[in-house]
C-alpha cells in the first residue's frame, strides 16, 4: 500500500524520484524452518533475487515494474507462489532472470542495500522503510507509513508533507495505533 501511495506523490512535480531497495523478513525476522511463516519468507526473499538481478542488468525501474507485477500476482491474485516466470513474463522481461531465484550470490547484494535502509531507521522496525535527504544534505529514513489504503491526489500530497515533516524534526521517532482494517488493495492494476 504504502509503495502505491508513494507512486502517486512522484507524479506531481515534486522533484522526486524513487529508487526501490530490497528488504528481505527472511533475513529480517530469521522465522525458524517449522513456523508457517518460513515458506512465505523464503519465496519473497528469493524474488528479491531477481529484483536484484534485473537490478543489475537494466536498472531501478525495470526492477520496479518487476516489482509491480510481484505485488499484483501475491496481493490482487492471491497467488502468493506464483512461478517467477509468469512474473517475469507479466512484466514484459527476459525469462533468463528467473535463474536468480535460486542463485544465493545475490544475497549478499541483497544483505548490503538492507543494512543501508536499517542504517537509517534502526533494527526494532519492518517494513516499510522510506529514506531521502534532508535540505542540507543528510539522509534521514522513517519506517512507514503502514497505511490500509493507499491516499491519493490531495489527501496523497498531504501524508506526504507529514510525514517529511515528522522524519526531519530532531526527537521525533514513532506515532502508532492499533489497526482496525486490513489492506485494501483497489483495483488491479493493469
Amino acid at each position: 500500500m504504502t509503495a502505491r501511495w508513494v507512486v502517486d506523490v512522484v507524479k506531481p512535480d515534486r522533484d522526486l524520484d524513487v529508487t526501490w531497495q530490497p528488504i528481505s523478513l527472511l533475513f529480517k525476522n530469521e522465522p525458524p524452518e517449522d513456523s508457517d511463516y518460513y515458506k512465505p519468507v523464503v519465496y519473497t526473499h528469493n524474488l528479491l533475487r531477481v529484483f536484484e538481478a534485473i537490478n543489475a542488468a537494466e536498472g531501478n525501474e525495470a526492477a520496479g515494474r518487476f516489482y509491480w507485477q510481484c505485488g499484483t500476482f501475491i496481493h490482487h491474485d492471491e497467488n502468493l507462489y506464483a512461478p517467477v516466470a509468469e512474473i517475469l513474463e507479466a512484466a514484459g522481461m527476459d525469462a533468463s532472470f528467473a535463474s536468480a531465484f535460486d542463485d544465493e550470490s545475490w544475497d549478499s547484494v541483497i544483505r548490503e542495500k538492507m543494512d543501508i535502509g536499517l542504517g537509517l531507521v534502526g533494527q526494532d522496525v519492518g517494513t516499510p522503510i522510506i529514506g531521502f535527504e534532508k535540505e542540507d544534505g543528510e539522509k534521514v529514513g522513517i519506517f512507514g507509513p503502514v497505511i490500509s489504503r493507499a491516499p491519493t491526489g490531495d489527501e496523497g500530497l498531504a501524508l506526504w508533507d507529514a510525514m517529511v515533516t515528522m522524519s526531519t524534526m530532531d526527537g521525533f521517532w514513532e506515532l502508532k495505533r492499533t489497526r482496525t482494517e486490513g489492506p485494501n488493495f483497489g483495483d488491479r492494476p493493469q
